[in-house]
């Protein structure tokens, strides 16, 4: 995958590509690929990154992807929306933590106490 320009794109290609990225984040997960994983997971941040950099901090275009059928793309858009929608976006992460889909099950129930302790604080 060559580095796509992630200035020149527009804010729902971004959403898109950020739905690619993190369908791939779970292959690799599942399949235990951890350099792929970790590489996937720096182009997801560069986009969120990207949409937090955008006029009114776009990265509310990313409370789309909550009904997305992938739940690494739902718990993924969920953590990075939690300085913007925080209320949507923990409301997401305790339905993911509820919902027992592991492994993302447990990343949120982490996130969520995080949170709940201090740990974390969303920016």
């Amino acid at each position: 995958m060559s580095k796509p320009d992630l200035r020149g794109m527009a804010t729902p290609d971004l959403v898109a590509l950020f739905a690619k990225v993190t369908v791939d984040q779970d292959d690799a997960l599942l399949g235990n690929q951890i350099a792929r994983f970790n590489r996937l997971f720096g182009v997801m941040a560069e986009i969120a990154d990207e949409l937090k950099s955008r006029d009114g901090d776009q990265r509310t275009a990313l409370l789309s992807l909550f009904e997305y059928p992938n739940m690494q793309v739902r718990l993924q858009a969920a953590k990075l929306t939690l300085a913007v929608a925080p209320v949507e976006a923990r409301r997401q992460l305790e339905a993911i933590a509820s919902s027992k889909w592991f492994p993302q099950a447990g990343d949120a129930g982490m996130c969520l106490s995080f949170l709940d302790d201090g740990t974390f604080k969303p920016k």
